[in-house]
């Protein structure tokens, strides 16, 4: 059995608690910043990383609070960070994604990410996939989170 693949991520919330997505380029999922980490990388730095990599917010490691690894996908283990964004984070008029990709189509090099939104929990569902929506419906609690944060 192959082992379990673990993306680093982090939940960042807004004043209004709301969720931070970004849209994956040439597809219609929204997902919060994750990805997987490098070797001997610490999860905290792999989220942090991918955060900057995928949206341009820097944010300090002792912004974070660790929430966890949560059962994601039949393959894969979410290892996720929670986070409040700033009054300067707030605009993602600003954001930028340095993470590239080839597209499927002539091998092209393009943003891993094209958009960004701070979603409401009732958004949740219409923008981000099946998989990230039942996390936060079942097992993590945006709610919560806003309460605890």
């Amino acid at each position: 059995m192959s082992p379990r693949i673990v993306s680093c991520g982090i939940v960042l919330l807004d004043p209004d608690g709301r969720v931070l997505l970004a849209h994956a380029t040439e597809t219609t999922h929204w997902d919060i910043p994750k990805g997987h980490g490098e070797d001997g990388e610490a999860p905290h730095v792999t989220a942090l990383r991918e955060l900057v990599e995928e949206t341009g917010i820097a944010l300090e490691a002792d912004r974070l609070k660790d929430l966890g690894l949560f059962v994601y996908r039949r393959d894969k283990d979410l290892h996720l960070f929670a986070a409040r964004a700033s009054a300067d984070e707030l605009d993602l008029s600003t954001c930028t994604c340095t993470s590239l990709f080839p597209r499927r189509s002539d091998g092209t090099l393009i943003p891993e990410m094209d958009d960004y939104r701070w979603a409401s929990i009732d958004e949740v569902p219409r923008y981000a996939s099946r998989s990230l929506t039942r996390l936060f419906e079942t097992t993590l609690s945006l709610a919560a989170l806003h309460r605890s944060l």
